[in-house]
């Protein structure tokens, strides 16, 4: 009694995939309200952000490095320059296969002239998706990436995966705090 449905039974676990997964991953609507500590926000605090943390793709690492770092937190959409969101966008990704795909599927977008009005990629950051050394295949992908845009990369972090933000950042960051706090 198996049923298909479009795409196949898996489009409820990973999403559409192939064209329709370009189209649905990255938005150019403002940031949708997020409650944080049960208030809701569409923009970011009144003082202004440096940058905006971008999500390539879902479970990147942009919230932890906008903790981390500071920054608005603009999710899977473009930030609203307009609404109070820094245009200078650093594009967040794992190192895995797909992730990579999102970030190459978002320069396209940028090739293209696709992004908002005042929407500037200033840096792509890599997040390690496991300890250890990435595969040559992988390592090759981040490598093309680099030859167009600036590559930050963050290394596995073993307290951030169990939550604990309060620590200092590794020092294979130092890059790019040095990016993000102007310094």
């Amino acid at each position: 009694m198996s049923q298909k449905t479009p795409g196949g039974p898996e489009i409820w676990i990973r999403g559409p995939v192939g064209a329709a997964a370009a189209s649905a991953d990255i938005s150019t609507a403002s940031p949708q309200p997020v409650a944080h500590n049960g208030i809701l926000a569409s923009a970011p605090p009144p003082e202004a952000s440096s940058f905006s943390w971008m999500s390539a793709h879902g479970g990147a690492g942009a919230t932890t490095l906008a903790t981390v770092f500071g920054g608005f937190d603009a999710g899977s959409q473009w930030p609203d320059p307009a609404a109070g969101g820094s245009g200078r966008i650093l594009l967040v990704a794992r190192t895995h296969a797909s992730g990579l795909q999102a970030v190459s599927q978002v320069l396209d977008m940028i090739r293209r002239d696709e992004q908002p009005p005042g929407a500037v990629l200033q840096a792509v950051v890599l997040v390690a998706d496991a300890p250890g050394r990435l595969p040559p295949e992988l390592a090759k992908r981040i490598k093309v990436i680099s030859s167009v845009v600036e590559i930050h990369r963050v290394p596995w972090v073993p307290t951030w995966r169990m939550g604990d933000l309060s620590g200092p950042a590794p020092r294979e960051l130092s890059r790019l705090s040095k990016l993000v706090n102007n310094r």
